[in-house]
């Protein structure tokens, strides 16, 4: 009796010599997995940036494993081997630091994987297939553009003073930002209308771990206490973003008593537009996630679909192994 059914069901598997896929395995086949993987779910801009990309790439008929890494790099790379391991037919990633993924990426490489470093480049792999991003270095220059027209640089006598709080030095973005500001405010610095009082200036003692609240308030605290706490003017605070702006308006409350300064940032963070509304940050740059996710969707779409991801900049973006195609 058993002999029969299995011989049944062997036979049910087979049509004209040819071995039928069973159904379940057949849908299996057919998904369509786009792995996600975001830094953290701490910053606000990233939970917008996940929810958005998963909620595009759904409606376009995708499956998708949308994964944050808290931050922490082993799990990041976990999180991307696992990705692989388990079927995903292109990676989205937001990097933690851009310079970590090089060893894991290469099993993707292995898989024939395309890659998109979404919104920090992916350095030092040449498993990145396309990089999607906001213009990085315009965020920066119209930051610089805003203190030097808020201050009259060009016609006021000055001198004016002003500290630099910039990203993560791990986040390639971070220096694109910092660059773009610095590229406006650098020559007022060198004619001496700008006087950074601390003496930072250089990206590796201004740059902010993970973009970290805490780790700007912190620094803003020491600079306070060694150069403002006489009662000496502090007239600007280039902000690379939002979450460090909020640390500097945290450390300028608890330790600041003169006039109000000039507080760029990024990203319109909530807390941070509830500081614009009352007057203690001074503007902030939005980019619009859902714009890039759109795009990113877009771009999936091609590359699935066996074509070409749409990009628009094939000279800007170098992780070192070679010009990366970009959107």
């Amino acid at each position: 009796m058993k002999r029969k059914m299995v011989s049944a069901l062997l036979c049910a598997t087979m049509v004209a010599g040819m071995v039928v896929v069973p159904a379940a395995t057949a849908q299996a086949a057919d998904k369509k997995v786009i792995g996600v993987t975001m830094p953290t779910k701490d910053l606000q801009r990233w939970n917008q940036d996940g929810t958005n990309m998963e909620a595009q790439l759904k409606e376009a008929g995708y499956e998708v494993d949308l994964q944050y890494a808290s931050n922490d790099i082993p799990t990041q790379v976990s999180q991307i081997e696992n990705m692989i391991n388990s079927g995903c037919q292109m990676l989205v990633i937001a990097s933690i630091d851009g310079d970590s993924l090089g060893t894991v990426l290469e099993q993707a490489k292995e898989k024939d994987i395309p890659v998109i470093a979404y919104d920090r480049l992916i350095m030092n792999s040449d498993a990145v297939t396309y990089y999607a991003t906001f213009d990085n270095y315009m965020v920066g220059t119209k930051q610089g553009e805003y203190i030097r027209d808020q201050l009259d640089l060009d016609n006021a006598a000055g001198p004016f003073n002003i500290e630099l709080v910039t990203g993560d030095p791990g986040d390639n973005n971070a220096r694109f930002f910092f660059g773009g500001a610095m590229d406006v405010l650098q020559p007022y610095i060198d004619a001496g209308k700008l006087v950074v009082k601390s003496g930072q200036t250089d990206f590796e003692t201004v740059a902010t771990a993970n973009w970290s609240t805490e780790t700007a308030q912190s620094r803003m605290d020491a600079i306070i206490s060694a150069n403002y706490a006489d009662g000496t003017k502090l007239d600007a605070v280039l902000c690379s973003n939002d979450s460090t702006a909020l640390g500097v308006t945290n450390s300028l409350e608890a330790n600041y008593t003169g006039e109000w300064p000039i507080i760029t940032g990024q990203d319109c963070d909530k807390p941070n537009v509830k500081n614009m509304i009352s007057g203690k940050q001074s503007m902030s740059i939005f980019k619009d996630t859902r714009t890039l996710a759109s795009k990113v969707v877009e771009m999936v779409d091609a590359v699935m679909k066996g074509g070409e991801a749409p990009v628009n900049d094939t000279t800007t973006y170098d992780n070192g192994t070679g010009v990366i195609p970009s959107l």
